[in-house]
């Protein structure tokens, strides 16, 4: 039960359908020029007042899924506090998310509710095996199903979990499902730019010669690895001294460190070096 404080000249308004009771504000009958506090004074309703207030409340269908999933106990003292003391946690079926579906769908038709889908982003999507794709393929036919994002670097390559190849790494049937983004590869001024930006989120200083060596660095490896040469780099400076990162520096980390195409150039020409 919620108490809430009100005094003598205070403006009240009770909501109908739950018999909440709310305070507005002070009434402007009590307010005078020696009046010290800090009140938000309201005037007076006369005569018979009846008002609508339209409230907006934005839940997920995961809160709709977990407040319905709760256990609830007695309404007495001994079961509120076992239910604060100890919790429990009670598994979300798929009975309970088909219920509350059919709820939400007819909200959605009276009007009552506006669904406004959500966006799920799935990075390396390739990674998946067959059963997430036949789960997903499954889940996008669902009405309530989020706008579904795949990203992924992969070209023909086999499907995980099946010995069948299929262009990103995705089911066919999924596939013809999707609409596909064309991308295209970074020029040299979008690198260089996005390289500044991303040098001036991390707090450093560089100049506009190492700037675009770093760019050129990105095309030849990848925009990547030349991002991540920036922090090493940036300790090289301190380390010499200097507060801007120089194109000196930028030649030191990349004797030091590896992109993954130099790395794997070095593993074929010094193979029978290590062990296969």
């Amino acid at each position: 039960m919620i108490y809430v404080q009100v005094a003598v000249g205070d403006v009240i308004y009770i909501e109908s359908n739950s018999g909440a009771v709310k305070r507005v504000g002070r009434s402007d009958a009590f307010a005078t020029e020696f009046d010290l506090e800090a009140e938000e004074y309201v005037p007076l309703p006369k005569g018979e007042v009846h008002k609508k207030k339209e409230i907006v409340q934005d839940v997920t269908l995961h809160d709709l899924d977990a407040a319905n999933a709760r256990p609830q106990g007695g309404q007495d003292i001994l079961s509120l506090m076992g239910q604060m003391m100890k919790p429990r946690k009670t598994e979300i079926t798929d009975k309970l998310r088909q219920e509350i579906n059919k709820v939400v769908n007819r909200y959605v038709d009276e009007g009552v509710a506006e669904l406004v889908p959500g966006v799920l982003f799935i990075d390396e999507v390739h990674m998946l095996d067959m059963e997430c794709f036949s789960y997903l393929n499954r889940a996008l036919e669902c009405s309530l199903s989020p706008i579904v994002i795949f990203a992924t670097n992969r070209g023909i390559c086999t499907v995980r979990g099946t010995d069948m190849t299929s262009p990103h790494g995705i089911p066919l049937d999924l596939l013809d499902r999707l609409l596909i983004v064309r991308t295209e590869t970074y020029g040299p001024a979008e690198m260089i730019q996005i390289l500044a930006i991303r040098a001036q989120v991390e707090g450093l200083e560089i100049d506009e010669e190492s700037l675009a060596y770093l760019g050129e660095i990105g095309q030849q490896a990848s925009l990547r690895h030349a991002v991540h040469l920036l922090s090493p780099a940036s300790v090289v400076a301190k380390m010499n001294g200097r507060d801007k990162i120089c194109k000196v520096d930028l030649d030191e980390v990349t004797s030091l460190y590896l992109d993954a195409k130099s790395s794997a150039r070095l593993l074929q020409e010094q193979q029978d070096r290590y062990i296969s």
